[in-house]
C-alpha cells in the first residue's frame, strides 16, 4: 500500500518490547494502518487501524502526542514540533478518533498521565505477553534466510533501494533493514478497489477459498511473530538473475501446520505466482491477469521436506525480452519462507533454484523445535 503520510521526530512509551527502543521513531500511515520504525538499525512494528482503540490526537504548545490502545496496551506517542498535525487530524479523525488542544501545562500533564497509566496498567500485559524481546527467535529467522556466503562470487546485493525496474523484487519482498513485528493477530479487510484487494481476489478464485477462510491474503490469515528478509541478491548468470528470500517466525508450530495444510492443495504454487504477478504487474500500472498465467514448479531438494511453487513468464517497462518469476514456499517447525526470483533463462535456472530451496530447508529443518 502507498504511504499516506511519513512523520519523523517520534518517541513512545512504553516500549513496544521489553527493554526495546523508544526512540527515534518514525510513523508511516497508510489506508491499512500504522507502521512505527523504532531504534537504529530500525525495528518495524505494523498495527491495523482496526486493531487500535481509544485513538486519540493531543496537541499543547509543546508539541504533539498520539495516544492509543494496542492489544490491551495503552501508547503514547509524542513529537517536540507540529509541522505535520493537520495531516495526523485528519487521520485520526477519518479513523474514529478524537482530537484535543491542551494548554502546555494541561498538556504536559495529560501525556504524563497517560505514560504513567500505561506503565501500570498495560505494563503487566507487555509483560505477560511479550515475555522476552524476541531477540532469539529473530536470530533463528535471520539464519534460515540466504546470504552472500550461500552464492557464487560473482552474485553481489542490488543497491537500488524499493520498489523500482532496477530492484524489481523489492516490490514483492520487504526491506532487509528491518525486522517486522506484528502487535495483532488480525488483518483488516482492505478496500476493495485497492491493489491488494484485487490481487487477493484474483488469488481467491484461482485457490477456491472464500476471503474469510483464506489464511495467504485474507481474514484467516495468522501474523508472525517476526518477519526478516535477505537483501536482493544480483548476477548475470542466466542471463540476468535477482534472488531474495524472508523468513517468518511463529510462535505456535500449529499456525504453520494451518497455513501449510491450505497452501498443500494441489494448485497453490500456480495461483500463488499468478497473484504475486498481479502484484508486479500492478506495480508497473499494467492490467491485472483475469486468469492464472503461472505453472506449477515442485523443488526438488537434497533434505526433501514441504515445498511448493510455480512459474510465470512476464514482461517488464524498459527491460529487453519477457523474464520469468519463480518463488517456492517452504515451511517446517516455527518457520514459513518464500524464494523469490526474476531470471531470464528458464529452466535453465531450475537446478540452481532446487539448491536454494534445499539451503532454507535444511536450515528451517535444523531450527525449528518439536510441534507446540
Amino acid at each position: 500500500m502507498s504511504t499516506l503520510l511519513r512523520s519523523d521526530g517520534w518517541s513512545v512509551r512504553p516500549s513496544f518490547v521489553p527493554n526495546g527502543a523508544t526512540a527515534p521513531v518514525t510513523l508511516l500511515c497508510d489506508e491499512l494502518g500504522l507502521t512505527q520504525l523504532a531504534g537504529e538499525p530500525p525495528v518495524a512494528w505494523q498495527t491495523p487501524w482496526t486493531e487500535m482503540t481509544n485513538l486519540q490526537l493531543v496537541r499543547f504548545a509543546g508539541g504533539v502526542a498520539l495516544i492509543a490502545t494496542v492489544d490491551g496496551v495503552r501508547y503514547c506517542w509524542r513529537k517536540r514540533e507540529r509541522h505535520d498535525y493537520e495531516s495526523w487530524r485528519e487521520l485520526v479523525v477519518a479513523h474514529g478518533g478524537s482530537v484535543e488542544r491542551r494548554r502546555r501545562r494541561a498538556g504536559v500533564a495529560v501525556v504524563a498521565v497517560v505514560v504513567l497509566a500505561a506503565s501500570l496498567a498495560g505494563g503487566l500485559g507487555a509483560v505477560l505477553n511479550r515475555a522476552t524481546s524476541g531477540a532469539g527467535e529473530i536470530a533463528a529467522a535471520s539464519a534460515v534466510n540466504l546470504t552472500a556466503k550461500d552464492l557464487p562470487t560473482d552474485w553481489t546485493p542490488t543497491t537500488t533501494q524499493g520498489c523500482s525496474i532496477g530492484s524489481a523484487l523489492s516490490c514483492l519482498f520487504p526491506s532487509s533493514t528491518a525486522v517486522i513485528t506484528s502487535t495483532t493477530g488480525a488483518s483488516p479487510a482492505p478496500k476493495a478497489t485497492s491493489l491488494f484487494a484485487r490481487v487477493s481476489a484474483i488469488f481467491q478464485r484461482c485457490l477456491g477459498v472464500t476471503p474469510a477462510s483464506d489464511r495467504v491474503y485474507g481474514a484467516a490469515g495468522q501474523q508472525p511473530d517476526y518477519q526478516v528478509t535477505s537483501p536482493v541478491f544480483g548476477s548475470a548468470s542466466f542471463g540476468g538473475i535477482q534472488v531474495a528470500a524472508t523468513t517468518q517466525y511463529y510462535r505456535a508450530t500449529s499456525m504453520v501446520r494451518r497455513d501449510t495444510a491450505e497452501m498443500s492443495r494441489p494448485n497453490f504454487g500456480p495461483c500463488f505466482v499468478t497473484s504475486q504477478d498481479a502484484l508486479l504487474r500492478g506495480a508497473a500500472g499494467k492490467a491485472l491477469p483475469r486468469a492464472n498465467v503461472a505453472t506449477d514448479w515442485r523443488p526438488v531438494t537434497f533434505v526433501g521436506g514441504w515445498s511448493r511453487g510455480a512459474v510465470a513468464s512476464i514482461t517488464l517497462p524498459g527491460v529487453v525480452g519477457p523474464l520469468y518469476l519463480v518463488e517456492a514456499v517452504t515451511t517446517a517447525g516455527h518457520f514459513e519462507s518464500t524464494l523469490g526470483a526474476l531470471v531470464a533463462k528458464w529452466p535453465a535456472s531450475r537446478t540452481f533454484l532446487n539448491s536454494l530451496v534445499g539451503v532454507l530447508l535444511s536450515r528451517m529443518t535444523s531450527g525449528s523445535s518439536a510441534p507446540a
